[in-house]
């Protein structure tokens, strides 16, 4: 019997997807190197990747340039990359084989059609878990409970034919080895990880799907007329109960005997079995996840264990929250934040897809009515954002607690690891798109667990300063160190509310007078200090003559008896402004 390799090998992630999708090309140290994750290799880029992860070479296919990266990965370390994937087909020159044995990372060809992110995604469900997953101990029908490749490259031997396992809504989600003996169609649906669509319409207009589902046995589907190389199939459902969970689908040339149609009966009662592990498993791991990065985030003596079960240990970690505009700042990158990132209160909390985390509520801002509205987008942002992220940060962390979506994110060392972070986050705001609305705070990095408290507080009030509506124009993600000022001045405000304090003084004497007579002097003197002592700049902006903005300028300082000269008066002013509830700024011609 051959040696079984470990669930996050190198041999064991190939053996799962076949020469479908990756082929080894050359393997110096062999197949049974761990792996750890998924980078990216950019050669305009020296970001450090995931420890042993396999490297995608998007847009490598030169012999130099495969050099090149298998030279450049080669100095990560010895826990860099475990594997380099480019584009086949792929010419193996000595250069290429000399530089894969100097550096013994192995070379994978992606087969042509097949998507990168795909592989991405594929590669990463198959890497185990070993913090918040499934125990290896836990099995069905000797297979890792959980395990849908494995389990689909057992019913292969089974029916000696090679099998998808699709969803309800024909989307594969795992798959046998073999494929290369089905036909082309079937090839389409493995690079996609779909049913192409003109092949499940016309099953939905003949009635195959219809008698599938109604149906304990499996059914057999004639080959369309259209596709002259396509196979018959041989399809069962899978069904808990009175639930369809999905179906095995498999590719034959012949009708199958009657053992391997009861094989194939009985394999959907044990996929069925795992599927349901996989639902229940995937929301236990999100409430986990959530429940460990809460405590993390707290601080306090939980913090490292928390850090440690996450897969994170001792590295620097960085700090990322995100929220969503109040619909009435979506035009501006403002809104009250209901009540502000750093605030207490938020009823409930929930990690990753929902999963409810439990406690968290002093982590993030009361939910207003509007974002209550918005859960369901906020719920899909959380999940987008952590596969998002995932890609370039296997180990990061992503929970929605209370009303903001924290990520956790380890970096390696060096500044520009928390630069790629924040581009990493960037990039998934402007796909998301403007129609979402999210934003940002980064907080600082924390370089021990004692310190990661104080991150996520810094990364709520950068966030609390892109929420708050007098703070136009710094786009969507914004860095606690590049906006300390504005967050201080949102605090003395929070202060000042909470005092009750009223507007005394000079703007005390103005806005008294713009009541009683309707005059817009206090927006004169704002306007005037907004533009430095620039008359015909601050006019403008009130849309009035400057020797008309000069007259009302001296009226203010004549009703107020503030000393326009006086450096200390003019920031006095200058402060109460910010931090004072007063007239709303109203321009009229």
């Amino acid at each position: 019997m051959a040696e079984q390799l470990p669930r996050s090998s190198l041999g064991r992630i190939l053996a799962d997807l076949g020469n479908t999708f990756l082929e080894p090309l050359c393997a110096p140290v062999g197949l049974s190197v761990p792996v750890g994750g998924v980078g990216f290799y950019d050669p305009l880029d020296d970001s450090a990747q995931p420890d042993e992860a396999i490297v995608l070479g998007i847009g490598i296919h030169e012999p130099g340039d495969i050099v090149s990266a298998l030279t450049t990965l080669q100095r990560e370390g010895q826990r860099g990359a475990a594997a380099l994937v480019v584009r086949s087909p792929v010419t193996l020159t000595g250069e290429v084989e000399s530089a894969a044995a100097a550096s013994g990372i192995a070379l994978l060809g992606l087969a042509p059609g097949a998507s990168w992110m795909q592989l991405a995604t594929m590669i990463r469900a198959l890497i185990a878990d070993d913090t918040v997953g499934l125990g290896e101990s836990d099995r069905l029908g000797g297979v890792v409970s959980g395990d849908l490749f494995a389990l689909a490259n057992s019913i292969t031997a089974l029916i000696d034919v090679p099998i998808t396992i699709e969803d309800r809504d024909s989307r594969v989600v795992a798959f046998s080895a073999r494929q290369d003996e089905a036909d082309s169609s079937r090839v389409e649906t493995i690079l996609g990880r779909q049913v192409p669509d003109r092949f499940t319409h016309a099953m939905v207009e003949q009635g195959v799907f219809r008698e599938l589902y109604a149906s304990d046995e499996p059914v057999w589907i004639h080959p369309e007329p259209a596709a002259p190389d396509q196979l018959p199939r041989v399809a069962v459902a899978v069904r808990a109960g009175d639930e369809v969970l999905g179906s095995i689908w498999a590719a034959v040339r012949e009708p199958l005997s009657d053992d391997r149609l009861r094989a194939l009966t009985d394999a959907a009662k044990l996929v069925a079995l795992h599927m349901m592990t996989i639902r229940n498993g995937d929301d236990g791991a999100r409430r986990l996840k959530a429940d460990l990065v809460t405590t993390a985030l707290r601080g306090g003596p939980g913090t490292r264990d928390a850090l440690r079960r996450l897969g994170m240990g001792d590295r620097p970690v960085a700090v990322l929250a995100m929220d969503l505009l109040d619909s009435d700042s979506e035009d501006d990158i403002g809104g009250d934040g209901g009540g502000g990132a750093g605030s207490s209160g938020g009823e409930g909390s929930s990690g990753g897809e929902g999963g409810d985390a439990g406690g968290a509520g002093d982590l993030a801002p009361t939910r207003s009515p509007a974002a209550a509205d918005r859960a369901a987008i906020k719920q899909r942002l959380t999940s987008g954002f952590a596969l998002h992220i995932s890609a370039s940060h296997p180990r990061a962390a992503v929970a929605l607690i209370g009303d903001v979506c924290y990520a956790l994110v380890p970096l390696a060392d060096g500044p520009r690891a928390r630069r790629h972070a924040i581009d990493v986050a960037a990039e998934f705001l402007n796909r998301a798109g403007d129609g979402s609305h999210a934003v940002i705070g980064v907080g600082t990095v924390a370089s021990r667990p004692e310190e990661l408290a104080t991150a996520r507080s810094n990364a709520d009030r950068a966030l609390r300063v892109l929420l708050d509506r007098h703070q136009p124009g710094l786009g969507q993600i914004a860095e606690f160190d590049d906006v300390h000022m504005h967050s201080l001045l949102i605090d003395l405000k929070d202060m000042v509310a909470a005092r009750g304090d009223e507007p005394s003084g000079p703007i005390g004497r103005l806005i008294a007078h713009d009541a009683g007579h309707n005059t817009m002097l206090v927006e004169t003197l704002r306007a005037w200090l907004d533009a430095f002592g620039d008359v015909p700049a601050a006019a403008a902006t009130q849309f009035v003559h400057p020797n008309t903005f000069r007259y009302r300028l001296r009226r203010a300082a004549e009703i107020s008896g503030i000393d326009l000269s006086d450096p200390e008066a003019r920031f006095a002013a200058m402060l109460q402004l910010r931090v004072i509830d007063v007239a709303p700024r109203t321009t009229r011609r």
